[in-house]
């Protein structure tokens, strides 16, 4: 970090640290008046939003794209945390918006532990048009509605 008169600090920043958070560097700041000891430097945390991580807390929220043969057979798949990538079972029949949740892989806190991470299932469908699908879901009746419970 460098100050107002160029002098130069290094800064740890510890885990855990929020967006608006402010750093106290003691007697790192200019000097005062006379013989005084320098005063303290005051440092405010941003933090850039990342792409596809989000921070509730101590938490990680993450929207995982899935396919629909992942969704509907289940599936073990790869997911990124802060942290590296880890394994995760997509349970069979996850809709989209089906919440997983991976113990120990959030923010670290300051008393050692760490948050979770939440990872929101979204289904996606293939970007060119499968026919054998098409036809597959044209001959499909489902047993049930996903609005029987509506007043439509």
């Amino acid at each position: 970090m460098v100050l107002p008169d160029g002098a130069t600090l290094e800064v740890n920043i510890p885990p855990g640290t929020r967006d608006g958070q402010i750093l106290r560097l003691k007697e790192k700041g200019r000097r005062g008046a006379g013989d005084s000891l320098p005063g303290d430097a005051l440092i405010e945390i941003s933090v850039l939003p990342h792409p596809y991580f989000v921070r509730k807390g101590d938490d990680i929220h993450l929207d995982l794209p899935i396919s629909l043969k992942e969704g509907v057979l289940g599936a073990k798949l790869k997911v990124p945390t802060v942290s590296g990538a880890v394994a995760v079972s997509v349970p069979k029949w996850s809709s989209s918006g089906r919440v997983l949740r991976i113990k120990g892989r959030g923010v670290p806190r300051a008393d050692g532990g760490r948050g979770d991470q939440y990872v929101t299932l979204k289904l996606v469908l293939p970007k060119k048009p499968d026919p054998n699908l098409e036809r597959f879901v044209s001959e499909w009746q489902p047993s049930d509605s996903p609005r029987q419970s509506m007043r439509v």
